[in-house]
């Protein structure tokens, strides 16, 4: 009976132990959290730094120090864990990036978007395989298959354009933030797709059947996905339209924003489709219609709510990459050939470069073609900046990385253990020397006062909120409706169709819009009307044009 009642204490002493490390662990976390904010915001004038740079760099001096007093046992306060990095980092980042995002340039810019995103991350992908498979080959870094090459295209192909978004203005740069935000998003949402149809078919044996079966795959998931996410969106904007929750309580409306927001990405995995996709456009369906039917305190509370939880979000994924980067069990199986893993890295990184080059440049031109106007072409000097922000990497890639080539957080042949430390270097590397290089770089190309004026033909129009004068309801929530800024003419042939079909599309959406979406899911100019609210002594005035 002793010896039983001892074993239990021995237990309970080492679960306790074990739960006091965790706490310390978090405690230790969130110290730096804060201290990555605190320093990101003292180094905010200068620019050259910003809060991924300032938390990757706090993330690997942490990590050395723990390497040091563990005795080179470990780098890590946390394990990291791909459900962690996409079930709960992942969300509230790109669902913000729907919700904040300048729809009238978004959607104004719509096609050449889908072609940089989508078509132009194909090719990138394509482009990173070939050159892999030809040259891994030759290296005789282990048994990799064709699947395994695939994947490393889907895993490079996936930028992190957060550090440019944080230099370039919306209000100056109109073009080409909405260019490179708007690539960012579908780029990591196709990424992910792709990285998804290849791990679900064995491509060892592949012939046109299995070929045809993985494009109609990956096109399924690509448009379900976003019908999943604008269905998600039009239901919050109904039961809140409908049920009024604003007559009794505007923490029960706001609680339903944020869960439905997340169950639209939590029904997509469910369903195995692409999160990423179906929370973004659910950020943007509910910044139309929903944030529009809810009182003017959960407009403020919930359009805050969701940019703080984002940026949270945001500093732990670029911390916990840092430690993670010097986790010694990575290391040491590569520890005996380091030339190789800086062979590989190196070889990734040029293959990134070129994979990026080979589809920037050529759909840029293809995309002005289709543009009449000289201010709305992409001139070189954008292109390259579209070029130099899609070359950094960043949690996407790791945690595709990770996904790919470790088993439970672990990594056991050393042809994966390069993959994964390969990813850690040109993460690293591309994060921090590419994102310091960037605000120079962008003022070298861009000078302020010579650009300006080609700003004032994006940002002029009346229709266009004013972050001066309503800094916090205005800013990011443009309509749909604003797609033009003006009136739009009926197209008059089929020609004007063909010659002008962001305009037309634009002129049929806002007419189906304003007589059946708006009444129906509400929305600017259909506030509902709540008793007592700031509706009732302003009475709302439709805006539809």
């Amino acid at each position: 009976m002793e010896a039983y009642m001892s074993s239990i204490g021995s237990k309970l002493q080492m679960l306790y132990t074990s739960d006091h490390a965790s706490v310390v662990s978090m405690n230790l976390f969130v110290a730096l959290l804060c201290a990555c904010i605190v320093i990101g915001h003292l180094l905010e004038e200068t620019r050259w730094m910003n809060e991924s740079i300032t938390a990757l760099i706090i993330g690997v001096g942490t990590g050395i120090v723990i390497l040091l007093i563990s005795g080179g046992k470990s780098s890590r306060l946390l394990v990291f864990s791909e459900d962690l990095f996409f079930i709960y980092l992942l969300p509230p980042i790109i669902f913000n990036a729907g919700f904040q995002v300048k729809k009238k340039q978004f959607f104004r810019n719509f096609m050449t978007i889908m072609l940089f995103g989508a078509v132009g991350t194909l090719i990138c992908c394509a482009i990173i395989s070939i050159g892999a498979m030809q040259i891994f080959e030759k290296m005789d870094i282990g048994p990799l298959d064709i699947g395994d090459y695939l994947a490393i295209g889907a895993i490079f192909a996936a930028t992190d354009s957060v550090c440019t978004l944080q230099v370039l203005s919306q209000d100056d740069t109109p073009l080409l933030y909405s260019l490179v935000f708007g690539e960012g998003v579908v780029n990591d949402a196709t990424s992910v797709v792709l990285f998804n149809a290849i791990q679900s078919f064995d491509l060892t044996n592949i012939n046109a059947v299995i070929a045809w079966e993985f494009v109609r795959n990956f096109l399924y998931l690509f448009l379900t996905s976003t019908m999943l996410g604008v269905l998600t969106g039009l239901v919050s904007a109904y039961i809140i339209k409908k049920l009024y929750f604003g007559r009794h309580s505007t923490d029960r409306e706001v609680a339903l924003m944020i869960l439905m927001a997340y169950l639209s990405y939590m029904l997509a995995e469910l369903f195995y489709l692409s999160g990423i996709l179906t929370v973004f456009f659910c950020g943007i369906v509910m910044s139309h219609y929903t944030w529009h039917n809810v009182t003017e305190s959960s407009r403020v509370t919930t359009k805050h709510a969701f940019a703080t939880l984002s940026f949270v979000a945001e500093i732990f994924i670029f911390l916990y990459v840092g430690m993670d980067a010097l986790d010694i069990e990575k290391w040491r199986f590569v520890s005996d050939s380091p030339g190789t893993s800086v062979a590989v890295s190196s070889i990734l990184l040029c293959l990134v470069m070129v994979g990026r080059a080979a589809f920037v440049f050529p759909l840029s031109f293809v995309s002005n073609l289709s543009k009449k106007s000289p201010n709305e072409k992409i001139g070189f000097r954008q292109q390259f900046i579209i070029w130099w922000a899609g070359l950094m990497r960043g949690a996407v890639s790791m945690a595709l990385a990770y996904n790919k080539f470790t088993s439970a957080g672990h990594t056991n042949l050393r042809a994966n253990a390069i993959m994964i430390t390969s990813t850690i270097t040109v993460v690293l590397f591309s994060t921090v020397v590419f994102g310091l290089m960037t605000k120079p770089l962008i003022s070298i190309l861009l000078p302020h006062p010579k650009y300006q004026s080609r700003s004032l033909s994006f940002s002029s129009d009346p229709a266009t909120p004013k972050s001066v004068t309503v800094p916090l309801l205005g800013e990011g929530q443009d309509s749909l409706d604003d797609l033009g800024g003006r009136d739009i003419p009926r197209p008059s042939s089929l020609r004007a169709l063909l010659t002008t079909p962001t305009h037309t599309v634009h002129y049929y959406w806002r007419k189906f819009d304003n007589g059946f979406m708006r009444p129906m899911f509400g929305g600017r100019g259909f506030v509902p009307f709540v008793p007592g609210s700031p509706t009732e002594r302003n009475p709302p005035q439709n805006q539809w044009h």
